[in-house]
């Protein structure tokens, strides 16, 4: 319950105003950097494409090298790997995109986890304990890098580059795009995995009936629903996904244990959610148990999102405690950012 009372207390706060003033900056493509891997050629074919899109400094391109088809690097393999990023670097980068979708894991942490503040076993638990907490969770650093000593990473995961394109695209097509769309919130029947619905009313309070609209649902499954922008529920597998219509910038996610297992989960993989056509989501690569800061927050990454942050940004900041999530999807997408 003292979890319950603190986000209560942080959601007041965010309440009282900030999240409708407009956000003077969000993330640019200038701030990225894109990790390669070499060794890998779907990687390559990704970076490749992304930098063009998204028009990143060649500057920013980061090559790395080691053998890829693995779930995790052991840590000696990722102390090379930072060593040459951080050798590559540019001070002003504030945030990195993988593209890969394995290796998803370093040790006990994710890869985009260790990236972000580097291999730290304060972010692991054993025996369901809570872990370091983030200093960017819920915060107003627009440059988390110079601010925060933090990098926040995002995997642009896919299995083929046809899926990769794809969910590429739907980033760039977002941006300023500022649907009409609702935040789906399903409360489930399944007890353990549905501990976020103690928040739903507050995500509700937040949006009211403006042009982005929350609806909370009692059911295990959403179907043919055609303006899906946010979609937070509680369940090891989801039915109904090829059901839906995701608009371009979707975040969704399901809270599991193994979500965030990419490629060879015995849950749903957090990869089913880009297949599908969102264009973020989340998921924990090693056993979290339920505790719900390791989860992103509904209330916290619907409200940065919608004040014209990046999905990178919002995303992150929505988790406590992320040293076990993985973060999947375009980065830079923004459907609320201003149109320059």
């Amino acid at each position: 319950m003292r979890w319950f009372i603190a986000r209560l207390v942080i959601h007041a706060i965010f309440w009282s105003g900030a999240l409708w003033l407009s956000s003077a900056w969000a993330l640019d493509q200038t701030q990225l950097a894109v990790i390669i891997n070499t060794a890998d050629p779907l990687s390559v074919q990704i970076g490749d494409y992304y930098a063009a899109q998204r028009r990143i400094l060649f500057q920013n391109i980061i090559r790395v090298n080691f053998r890829p088809g693995r779930s995790r690097l052991t840590l000696r393999e990722f102390e090379v790997m930072k060593a040459s990023i951080d050798r590559q670097v540019l001070p002003g980068v504030q945030a990195y995109a993988l593209t890969w979708a394995a290796p998803y894991r370093v040790e006990c942490m994710s890869i985009t986890s260790a990236l972000a503040f580097g291999f730290d076993y304060e972010f692991c638990a054993g025996e369901c304990k809570n872990t370091r907490r983030s200093l960017y969770f819920n915060s107003p650093a627009r440059m988390p890098f110079t601010q925060l000593n933090i990098r926040p990473t995002m995997s642009i995961a896919a299995t083929t580059f046809e899926q990769a394109k794809a969910l590429i695209d739907r980033g760039v097509m977002s941006d300023g795009s500022r649907p009409a769309a609702t935040a789906y919130l399903l409360s489930t029947s399944d007890r353990a995995r549905n501990v976020r619905s103690a928040l739903y009313p507050a995500v509700e309070k937040m949006l009211g009936s403006g042009r982005v609209h929350a609806r909370r649902l009692n059911q295990d499954a959403l179907r043919n629903a055609s303006d899906v922008l946010f979609y937070f529920t509680g369940k090891e597998r989801v039915e109904g996904l090829e059901t839906l219509e995701f608009v371009p910038g979707a975040i969704a996610d399901h809270l599991t244990s193994f979500g965030g297992m990419l490629t060879d989960s015995n849950q749903m993989s957090a990869l089913r959610w880009l297949e599908a056509g969102a264009t973020g989501s989340y998921g924990t690569v090693v056993e979290p148990c339920s505790i719900p800061q390791k989860f992103p927050d509904p209330i916290v990454v619907t409200g940065h999102y919608l004040q014209g942050e990046t999905l990178i940004e919002s995303y992150w900041k929505s988790v406590a405690m992320p040293g076990q999530g993985i973060f999947v999807g375009e980065p830079l997408s923004a459907p609320f950012r201003s149109r320059r």
